[in-house]
């Protein structure tokens, strides 16, 4: 059925996409733009995990919520350009949710941020990175969010590779993936 749809399956990346997404030729650009990335989370954590003001009372996340869902007068927009959710962040703001979801965030952004610079889940740190940067865009905080967002989404693509010069290297061989089992499993199996 396939092939009187599209005619032949002979559909092949480009090789540049192959290279840079399957091969370990590039994981070195991999690698810089991972501990680029990871460098901006741990600095944007650093100052949070130390300060009472998100890890205790989640005033500061209280206030940038504030400040987001408010609505100016006359012709100025608001921060937030959706209203689902700017409804959203005003239920969380309701419930009192800046007192642990300041530490979430904290939390959140020094553990992105270190298993970028490690290489461990590569992908799944850079799913959570760009979720996080998805969030603060949507409260309207620009900011470096576009570009970061941008490299979190390269790095989910390229998860094989980007974690080549870290820990995925290790990890993938020896624990494996849901589809391949690793030399773990494999001896378990045996």
């Amino acid at each position: 059925m396939n092939n009187l749809l599209w005619g032949s399956s002979n559909m092949e990346n480009p090789r540049i996409i192959d290279a840079l997404f399957n091969k370990t030729k590039f994981s070195w650009l991999w690698l810089v733009i991972r501990i680029y990335v990871g460098f901006q989370w741990l600095s944007a954590s650093i100052h949070k995990l130390s300060s009472p003001e998100w890890m205790q009372t989640g005033e500061a996340l209280k206030s940038f919520w504030l400040n987001a869902v408010a609505i100016p007068a006359g012709l100025a927009k608001p921060a937030i350009y959706y209203p689902w959710f700017r409804t959203f962040i005003q239920m969380l703001l309701d419930n009192n949710s800046y007192v642990w979801f300041g530490k979430l965030i904290a939390l959140g952004e020094f553990l992105v941020g270190l298993a970028l610079i490690l290489g461990f889940l590569v992908g799944v740190a850079a799913f959570f990175g760009g979720l996080m940067n998805l969030s603060f865009l949507l409260a309207g905080s620009l900011s470096s969010g576009p570009v970061l967002l941008v490299l979190e989404m390269l790095l989910l693509v390229a998860w094989k590779t980007a974690g080549y010069y870290g820990l995925d290297r290790y990890f993938f061989n020896f624990i494996g993936a849901p589809w391949k089992p690793g030399r773990w499993f494999q001896k378990k199996l045996a």
